[in-house]
């Protein structure tokens, strides 16, 4: 093999290893960004990973907010009117957040329990987390939990 061809085949190995690498970081790095979405009654029927990134979302159930008095810690539960799930989060939250509207949260399952790094929540009276809505629908319920009729689907 004469020194122009080898060095041709140099050139093509180095540019296939190259794209080889390029790929399996973008395929890593998307694979880092996939959260996937769980309601209250997956997460209690072990459906949720535990020690793994997911988003989990419901409603917040009214008077399961607990606010520390000298830290950003809070607790609640979020439902699917189906389980309930308790919720830690530390951090300032949402100006829109309060019992008895929807949220999503960010975060890791350890021992049953949620612990969101990020929670979202609706912004305005009609909207609910496309998520949420459609988990609710699935159990036959509407946004404010109660059960749909025909006249009200």
């Amino acid at each position: 093999m004469n020194i122009v061809r080898k060095r041709r085949l140099m050139i093509v190995i180095f540019a296939l290893f190259g794209l080889c690498v390029a790929i399996a970081l973008i395929l890593y790095a998307l694979r880092a960004q996939t959260d996937y979405f769980y309601t209250p009654a997956q997460i209690a029927s072990g459906a949720a990973p535990s020690n793994k990134r997911i988003k989990a979302g419901g409603m917040v159930v009214k008077g399961s907010l607990k606010k520390q008095i000298d830290s950003l810690s809070v607790s609640f539960q979020i439902t699917d009117f189906k389980s309930t799930v308790d919720v830690r989060y530390t951090g300032i939250l949402p100006d829109l957040f309060k019992e008895g509207s929807g949220v999503v949260g960010t975060g890791e399952m350890h021992d049953g329990v949620f612990f969101a790094d990020e929670i979202l929540a609706k912004h305005d009276e009609n909207y609910m987390p496309p998520d949420v809505t459609a988990a609710l629908k699935a159990q036959g319920r509407m946004s404010n939990g109660e059960l749909a009729t025909p006249q009200n689907k």
